[in-house]
């Protein structure tokens, strides 16, 4: 008998939490290496700050990747499909990427001549920092939640009873990867690009062979009000889908 998934319930929920756990340490252990950025000596501690911060990005990045690896094991026997199989941990972001995106995070602690600085680039230095330091949190969750998404996808890339795979959005996510989620299960084995964006606690959902997808209660409210304010206007859609989702979410069904 053929089985059902979604995009909610209890085992995606439960999944959603504890990679969000993950964040909420990996922000803990990042706010504790903001003391080795000393406002005099820039050009010195940053670079052992960037040091510092990789490290932690690829110790909880390993932690997402295995987080990944049993929801999707998990998934695999829940779905009843036959044959083994041993899901891949995609292994960490190239040093480069790291490294560049905690350049961007930072690259408004750096003074500029009154004539080319920027308004962000002329605030106090403790602003500057605190600013820097959020950025460098979302930057840091991003590639982290990344590891633990790649990891379901290249499983569902590679397991013979993989189909395809689905995004799930948590009710407080933008409109944007709301508008992604109601696509449901259309993303085959072969599709690479996930569009995350910083702070996206967005997760993926494989769907094997035998299954139907079906969208949650909240993912189907968020459809129809797509189709309903939104879809109808080419070009228009997520300007209109967000309109929507403020104006008349509020009906919408509780969840994690």
């Amino acid at each position: 008998m053929a089985t059902t998934v979604s995009d909610g319930g209890d085992a995606a929920n439960r999944y959603r939490a504890a990679q969000r756990g993950l964040t909420r340490l990996l922000v803990r252990d990042m706010r504790r290496l903001r003391r080795l950025i000393i406002p005099s000596r820039l050009q010195q501690t940053v670079p052992d700050w960037i040091e510092a911060t990789r490290a932690v990005v690829d110790q909880y990045g390993q932690a997402s990747s295995a987080l990944a690896a049993d929801w999707y094991e998990a998934q695999r026997v829940a779905a009843r499909v036959t044959g083994s199989f041993t899901v891949p941990l995609v292994g960490p972001p190239p040093e480069e990427q790291v490294d560049e995106s905690l350049r961007w995070a930072t690259k408004d602690l750096w003074p500029r001549p009154e004539e080319e600085a920027t308004p962000a680039q002329r605030k106090p230095i403790e602003v500057r920092l605190e600013r820097a330091e959020k950025k460098a949190e979302q930057v840091a969750q991003k590639l982290v939640a990344d590891q633990g998404r790649d990891t379901v996808r290249e499983a569902v890339r590679r397991d013979r009873q993989a189909v395809a795979w689905a995004r799930a959005a948590a009710l407080g996510a933008c409109s944007f990867c709301k508008m992604l989620a109601i696509r449901g299960a259309v993303y085959e084995q072969e599709t690479a690009d996930f569009r995350a964006h910083d702070n996206c606690h967005c997760g993926v959902v494989p769907v094997f062979r035998g299954q139907r997808f079906e969208l949650s209660d909240k993912a189907k409210e968020w459809e129809r009000l797509y189709r309903e304010y939104a879809a109808p206007y080419p070009g228009e859609q997520l300007q209109r889908f967000r309109r929507a989702l403020a104006e008349h979410g509020q009906q919408l069904p509780a969840a994690h």
